[in-house]
């Protein structure tokens, strides 16, 4: 009875200040809707609450409110951080839905629209939609009761708001996504309260509800800085991602890293992971491992069988640059490795590789270049959104570094995909803080 005093008591406070049922509801998500992957007849969709509740989402066909479906209901909870993952089923692919949350049986309307989209069945049929990815690295959220002291490391989180604008079809992370501070990778409460607080940045809900969402991790988000194989609580920081986000798969095998694939419509993408398997940098030795046997053998396994004009490889840290500096796949002993993939690549002849990486706090487009029949393949690394900016870039011996594309700002990266099948073209453009285009270049299929 004295908890639905209270209840009451709130909800006739928000009358009062103006709010109704709706807003009310609405006060009790923490972060999100966002939608994460999408399928030609099912999309999921991560949300997060302040506490527990019961969470469904309902759906319709854009236009069509009369074609009303529901999703799974999920009750949230405290040991699950109050994370629902929703999922919408019996979709019809290539078509555009609009969803409504409904906690405890009231809806709560978000003040941006929501929807989400299912890939499009156009092969045998039509050319493929042309469609628009953002991507980057290294997002710091300030919390200043578990900063370093002095100038904080994070901000400009009005790069989110610029993201939104661009209106992508999906964003893919590439690492960093979140920063674990001293007090957060040694337990499973830390881990959860970082991705607690950051998810709920207020400039970035639009960006979360304007489109599917992708990620790998890097260091931070995985671990301690530079962390590897040996990191104690990767089950618990493996755990977390999979509650944050909402990926179609996560590891190989057994379930080990947070490794996948997925496909929009005709492009390729591989999600690696650069930590749960990685030899630690100060191991000696030159043929360490950072993607591990099993990793390694998939990921050339599925590009050679990869039928995509783009097949992009994600991953955090850099692969092409060979000046060797930190967090390169050259740097550290794992030069082997690193030369064993390019090679496979090239002596198998898979054209139309592309790896995004992030982790380096600037951004450039490296290139190395076609040899006789092998390809050429391309590096773009991104970063940072909102973390510091770093300048070494522009003393670095990138021998590949295409030029005129390095940026020493915040910033990301909006890449246009269209184009006829036979022939796809890549327009990347690197954008500013608040939008504006810093450079921009196309790739098509025979620039490999």
């Amino acid at each position: 009875m004295f908890q639905r005093l209270k209840l009451t008591g709130l909800f006739l406070l928000l009358l009062l200040l103006g709010a109704g049922p709706l807003a009310a509801q609405a006060d009790f998500i923490n972060a999100g809707p966002m939608p994460g992957h999408s399928a030609m007849r099912e999309v999921t969709v991560w949300l997060q609450t302040t506490r527990a509740a019961e969470v469904r989402m309902q759906f319709w066909p854009e236009g069509e409110p009369e074609r009303k479906g529901w999703s799974n209901t999920v009750n949230t909870q405290q040991e699950s951080a109050f994370t629902a993952h929703l999922v919408a089923q019996g979709l019809e692919p290539g078509t555009t839905y609009q969803y409504r949350i409904h906690l405890d049986g009231q809806e709560a309307v978000r003040p941006y629209p929501t929807r989400f989209q299912t890939q499009t069945l156009w092969e045998y049929r039509t050319e493929p939609p042309a469609f628009t990815l953002l991507t980057g690295s290294c997002a710091y959220v300030n919390e200043a009761a578990y900063d370093r002291p002095g100038i904080p490391y994070g901000g400009d989180y009005e790069i989110f708001k610029a993201a939104a604008k661009a209106a992508p079809d999906l964003v893919l992370w590439l690492g960093d996504n979140v920063y674990f501070r001293e007090a957060d990778w040694d337990s499973r409460s830390g881990i959860l309260a970082r991705y607690t607080h950051d998810r709920a940045t207020d400039e970035l809900q639009p960006l979360l509800g304007a489109c599917h969402h992708y990620a790998i991790w890097d260091d931070h988000d995985y671990g301690p800085n530079d962390s590897d194989r040996t990191y104690t609580f990767k089950r618990e920081t493996l755990e977390a991602f999979q509650l944050f986000w909402a990926n179609p798969t996560y590891g190989l095998g057994d379930g080990q890293g947070v490794s996948s694939y997925f496909q929009w419509q005709d492009i390729d993408f591989f999600l690696l992971d650069n930590r749960w398997f990685r030899d630690p940098n100060d191991l000696p030795g030159q043929g360490k491992t950072l993607l591990g046997r099993e990793q390694l053998d998939w990921l050339k396994g599925a590009l050679v069988s990869s039928r995509a004009p783009f097949k992009i490889v994600a991953i955090g840290g850099q692969v092409l640059n060979d000046s060797g500096q930190f967090e390169t796949y050259a740097n550290n002993g794992f030069g082997q490795e690193r030369q064993e993939l390019l090679d496979f690549i090239r002596d198998n002849r898979v054209a139309g590789v592309v790896f995004l990486t992030g982790d380096r706090h600037h951004t450039e487009l490296s290139k190395l270049e076609g040899e006789g029949q092998a390809p050429a393949i391309y590096d773009l690394t991104v970063s940072p959104f909102t973390s510091g900016v770093s300048t070494f870039g522009q003393e670095e011996a990138n021998s590949l570094r295409v030029p005129g594309t390095l940026v020493m700002q915040k910033n990301f990266a909006q890449i246009r995909f269209e184009g006829p099948r036979l022939d796809r073209s890549m327009t990347i453009a690197i954008k500013g803080k608040q939008g504006e285009v810093l450079w921009e270049k196309t790739l098509r299929q025979d620039d490999f």
